[in-house]
This record gives structure tokens, sequence and C-alpha cells, in this order.
């Protein structure tokens, strides 16, 4: 797989270093990070057609990436 769309890193690019720091120092968001990765590989290979599944459970998975990101972005924030 090339690059995949949605990483950490490329959603916040200007928050690289902290991305790390985080996950070094709060178990929280190593386990919010770690969720976020495993969900988002799991979209990637469907919407690659490596894996199949419903539009319904790409839609779920969607849902989770973006819920998520929701609880990321305020640990991210200055």
């Amino acid at each position: 797989m090339a690059h995949t769309p949605h990483e950490l890193a490329a959603k916040f690019p200007h928050k690289k270093q902290q991305i790390h720091k985080l996950k070094l120092s709060s178990e929280r968001f190593a386990h919010l990070a770690e969720e976020y990765h495993k969900i988002n590989r799991e979209i990637h290979r469907i919407e690659a057609e490596v894996e199949a599944a419903s539009d319904m459970r790409l839609e779920v998975l969607k849902k989770q990436r973006i819920r998520l990101l929701d609880e990321i972005s305020p640990l991210l924030s200055d």
C-alpha cells in the first residue's frame, strides 16, 4: 500500500512532534491514535478493494474515524 490518506500526521502536519510526544507520554492519546490508525487502515483496504465490505460497514468505520478525530483534535490544541 502506498500513502494512506487521513493518517494523523497528514491530518495535523504542523503537530507531528506533538503527536509523537503524546503517543509516548499519554496512554489515552496512544490508545486513541492506535484505534484511529487501525480503523483508517481498514477503511483504506476497503476503498482499495483489497478487503470486501458492505457500504454500511464502510460508513460505520468512517463515522468511528470522525469520532476519534473529534477526541484527538482537542488533545492537540495549543
